[in-house]
């Protein structure tokens, strides 16, 4: 493994209303995976096998997890499965962060975890503050919480200014799934 002994992990959070947040992650996921370091990356609120759980089988190094279902989420009123899946995964996330096996985690959608308050936002703020110094983080999604992005080494907001979406052109597999 290439990873320096030493080094200060970094908190890095990929926000905004636009196309490619978890994109972004896979992709650093990738590049960490390419230098032997050793990856888990779990999806809130995402149960469906999207094609990076399909690469993820043949990439050795990376550990992915779901922690929802294949629906949408009630913002207003999330149905207490969801509840139950997100703080399910959370608890893994937390033994992931602390198990020494991980040199990157990236927890993809918890910030749109916690705005939907599937996941407290006092629990990720005590995970941020209390991961262990070498072990970089990544956390994904809208609606990242100012106390987040105030805590975070890298902030990057994904903008919105065209999508095909908006042209009638649906969700298609190997670009949103």
């Amino acid at each position: 493994m290439e990873k320096e002994q030493g080094k200060r992990g970094l908190v890095m959070v990929y926000t905004g209303e636009g196309k490619g947040k978890t994109t972004a992650a896979v992709g650093q996921a990738v590049r960490a995976l390419g230098h032997g370091w050793r990856v888990y990356m779990i999806h809130f609120m995402k149960g469906r096998d999207y094609g990076e759980h399909l690469a993820a089988r043949r990439l050795p190094g990376l550990t992915m997890v779901k922690a929802g279902r294949d629906s949408f989420v009630n913002r207003d009123n999330p149905d207490p499965v969801d509840i139950q899946l997100a703080r399910e995964g959370f608890r893994q996330a937390r033994e992931a962060v602390f198990s020494g096996e991980y040199d990157l985690v990236v927890l993809d959608e918890i910030n749109v975890a916690v705005d939907f308050r599937l996941i407290p936002l006092e629990d990720l703020l005590e995970l941020v503050e209390q991961k262990p110094k070498e072990l970089d983080l990544i956390l994904t999604g809208r609606y990242a919480h100012p106390e987040i992005i105030k805590r975070a080494d890298m902030v990057s907001e994904i903008l919105n200014i065209k999508h095909h979406y908006d042209s009638g052109v649906e969700s298609r597999r190997g670009i949103e799934h």
